[in-house]
């Protein structure tokens, strides 16, 4: 596929399906809501859905502190619903969904100012899986939940023990064990799709390293290595997962099939953008890595490689594409966030 060449052409690519999104979505009746939808990855997996699935009623619930993004999701179809999912009775006015996407966390801010972490990672999914006891309900996780491990041994597996550094890790953790209470106590079926790290073009860790780079910063490498993946591929695993909800929950490692070396992607980035890339401190030998076997076992490889998204990168930030300031701070190691 070529790259974009602007946020237009992106978000066409993002929201177009592909056959096996259509094949799967036609199973859906209903429903389909996506709560938390406003964030990074919600309009286009919203925009998606209502292509792949024309006969779905999809619904798309956030606070929507960006203005324009409520109208063009509806001039899409995608009907819009805004709110704060934590007030006290946001759910009473809510409609019934036979199926759920809940994308809504938080992450950043969370060293300073740890309780509406917890509030949203933890006491929020409780509120959902009461509400949507009957529904499927596909839940964005975090490859965060696992340890740190070994960056010669393929990755945390699903069966890897969950053990998570920091604050915001150990509360994306309870938003697991929130959502298994709820599914083993409700018959609720549940997957937990364990994300790391998505980039579409906008934002991610590549975008992250293309920015030091042009910025004549220097790369950290002790969290020398990482996995990533296409943002179209992480949606396209999503429509495509309510058959793996379960009860007790399911989980998934949705990422891309290599381990990447920081330093290696760093160079490969810097030679495409003309700069001189530059280096501070030792790559450990521990990182945040997950596998993601599984997923490629059911769903097939990703669609786009990582060497294809270190050249979109680059061609994007080179021709002036729009970027977000969402860092994905990867290069932490010590859970602070």
């Amino acid at each position: 596929m070529p790259c974009p060449r602007t946020e237009a052409e992106l978000e066409e690519l993002l929201s177009t399906p592909s056959e096996a999104e259509r094949e799967a979505l036609s199973k859906l009746r209903g429903t389909l809501m996506l709560l938390g939808a406003g964030g990074k990855m919600g309009p286009s997996l919203a925009r998606l859905a209502k292509r792949a699935a024309p006969h779905l009623r999809v619904v798309a619930v956030a606070r929507f502190s960006e203005a324009h993004l409520r109208p063009e999701l509806e001039r899409d179809g995608v009907e819009t619903i805004a709110g704060d999912l934590l007030a006290r009775g946001a759910f009473d006015s809510l409609p019934d969904a036979d199926n759920v996407i809940y994308l809504a966390a938080r992450k950043f801010g969370t060293a300073g100012d740890a309780s509406p972490t917890w509030a949203t990672n933890t006491v929020l999914p409780g509120l959902v899986a009461q509400r949507y006891a009957g529904s499927r309900i596909i839940s964005w996780s975090t490859g965060n939940v696992y340890p740190f491990v070994a960056v010669d041994g393929g990755g945390a597996t699903e069966d890897t023990p969950l053990a998570p550094v920091g604050e915001y890790g150990q509360s994306a953790l309870g938003r697991e064990r929130v959502f298994e209470y709820y599914s083993r106590a409700q018959g609720t079926p549940v997957v937990m799709l364990r994300l790391n790290y998505a980039v579409d073009l906008r934002y991610g860790v590549l975008v992250d390293l293309a920015r030091q780079l042009l910025a004549g910063e220097p790369i950290p490498l002790e969290m020398g290595h990482v996995n990533v993946i296409w943002q179209g591929d992480a949606n396209s695993i999503c429509l495509r997962a309510f058959d793996l909800c379960a009860s007790p929950p399911a989980a998934l490692n949705v990422t891309g099939a290599e381990v990447l070396s920081v330093r290696e992607a760093a160079e490969a980035l810097a030679a495409r953008l003309g700069v001189t890339a530059r280096f501070t401190g030792t790559p450990a030998g521990t990182a945040l890595l997950s596998n993601s076997g599984l997923s490629q076992r059911l769903f097939g490889p990703p669609r786009v490689s990582s060497s294809e998204l270190i050249d979109w990168v680059a061609q994007w930030v080179t021709q002036g594409g729009r970027l977000l300031t969402k860092p994905t701070h990867f290069a932490v190691r010590d859970g602070k966030f």
